[in-house]
């Protein structure tokens, strides 16, 4: 019977996967911010834009070398740069067309290439594939080769994943619990036969065993799909987290390595299988209270913002974030989605002063929402929503010990001591806390409701990245 380590350092015990697969499981920690303009279902094709960019940031470990010039041409599926470390760990070129700039920051750090799009969309052809007859290595080679080690993350470090190393196990959450999130029957809306080739690719990088696949309670989206253990999940944001669905059935230990995927990326990579082509399709909401038709939109990878922004969107009173509201980048309108975002979400900026009885902190707050019973909106049906704006409502204020963290955050792990053993750089005691399973985006709700206006993501993120450069 299969048996793998339970990781909370204060209390290590054996758990039966056997037993865990059986039931489902409920997370309480958490919790579902409610705001208004939440995506339909109404589904829009958005026409190419004119250019699209491939940002080396949003992929978390690599160090870029480029293999374009500006003004040279490419196809759909040509190799803009490639890992450093990884030679073989490509990342293409979403459209045909032209290098049009390489938007370069402090020291000459690469930030953008930017693509001028022709319109042909002619795409490289790397082949069908027979995964049935690829070896494991042979099978991370192809995806390497076909830019999707891009979109495969891996714990610990939450980087991208290190083709190096195969996987203990590979992790897919089937739903998205964030704010505003997409709704993943939309996403893979005619889809599933590709998502299925999908699963039996990564089975192959995992010798055969099955992909572990989280769903929603209630969700049938995924009832056909062979070759996954389900689990399901009940409660609050973040739930959809695949990090909070590995650490509640297959924590990760220290020495131990997963990845995980999107679902939209492994019915991406179960296309190129069959096509042969390079696939970056996107399915992504487009919302918020600033959004004046909240739905979804279908476009290309590294789309430019400004084709998806209304007529109506005011860049000095709203906000436009690639990505979550809770773990998202602010971008202009010249500015281009992240690579790994699945929505666009447009907010009140909150740059306009409150008055002080109405709605400042002297007001009675009926029109706000919190995670603590400070307002009065706590007795209000939980279908009530709520616009909120960017505005954090204080400055930074001592780190100290309030209880607000571990309401939201589902872990058997302590965060306020594991984010101090990180000032404290505690490489030790950072192990020990648990550092191994959590991902900066773990830490968005912990962010959201502290007190003392902590930036704990990027807390987080920085030591993860000193953890890694620690062990080499």
């Amino acid at each position: 019977m299969q048996t793998c380590e339970w990781s909370p350092t204060f209390a290590p015990r054996k758990v039966n996967l056997r037993e865990l697969m059986s039931r489902t499981i409920r997370i309480k920690k958490g919790a579902d911010i409610r705001l208004k303009g939440r995506p339909t279902s109404n589904h829009e094709v958005v026409p190419m834009t004119a250019t699209y960019a491939v940002q080396p940031p949003d992929y978390q470990g690599i160090v870029p070398k480029l293999e374009v010039k500006e003004g040279a041409a490419v196809e759909a599926g040509s190799v803009l740069f490639h890992s450093k470390e990884h030679p073989e760990s490509k990342f293409l070129s979403p459209i045909s067309g032209a290098v049009k700039a390489i938007i370069r920051g402090e020291k000459r750090r690469i930030l953008s290439v930017v693509i001028d799009g022709d319109g042909k969309q002619n795409a490289k052809n790397f082949g069908t594939l027979d995964v049935g007859s690829l070896s494991p290595n042979e099978m991370v080679a192809e995806l390497q080769k076909r830019g999707f080690m891009a979109f495969m993350e891996q714990r610990p470090f939450a980087t991208v994943a290190d083709p190096s190393e195969l996987p203990r196990s590979i992790h897919i959450s089937g739903f998205e619990s964030a704010p505003l999130a997409p709704d993943m029957g939309v996403v893979l809306n005619g889809r599933m036969d590709s998502f299925q080739q999908g699963i039996d690719a990564l089975r192959v990088v995992v010798g055969g065993q099955p992909v572990h696949l989280g769903v929603r309670a209630g969700q049938t989206d995924f009832d056909s799909i062979t070759g996954v253990e389900r689990y399901v999940f009940q409660g609050p944001h973040p739930a959809g987290n695949v990090g909070v669905q590995i650490h509640h059935t297959a924590p990760v230990n220290k020495g131990e390595v997963v990845w995980s995927m999107h679902p939209e990326d492994v019915a991406n990579l179960g296309e190129s299988i069959k096509t042969g082509t390079y696939i970056a399709k996107r399915t992504i909401s487009v919302a918020g209270s600033s959004c004046s038709s909240p739905g979804h939109a279908s476009v290309t990878l590294g789309c430019e913002v400004a084709g998806l922004l209304g007529p109506d969107f005011d860049e000095s009173e709203d906000r436009a974030i690639s990505g979550n509201p809770l773990t998202g980048v602010r971008v202009n309108r010249e500015g281009h989605m992240g690579g790994l975002h699945r929505q666009l979400t447009l907010l009140p900026e909150g740059n306009k002063p409150k008055f002080l009885l109405t709605e400042g902190w002297l007001g009675l707050g009926f029109d706000k929402f919190s995670l603590s019973k400070s307002y009065p909106t706590w007795l209000l049906p939980k279908s009530k929503e709520f616009t909120m704006d960017t505005c954090n409502n204080g400055e930074e204020r001592a780190f100290v010990v309030t209880g607000q963290y571990e309401a939201v955050f589902p872990f058997d792990i302590y965060p306020v001591h594991l984010l101090k053993s990180i000032l404290a750089n505690d490489i030790d005691a950072m192990e020990k806390l648990g550092i191994y399973e959590v991902a900066p985006e773990d830490f968005a709700l912990c962010e959201y409701a502290c007190t003392s206006k902590i930036g704990v993501q990027s807390l987080v993120r920085e030591g993860l990245d000193r953890l890694k450069k620690e062990l080499g």
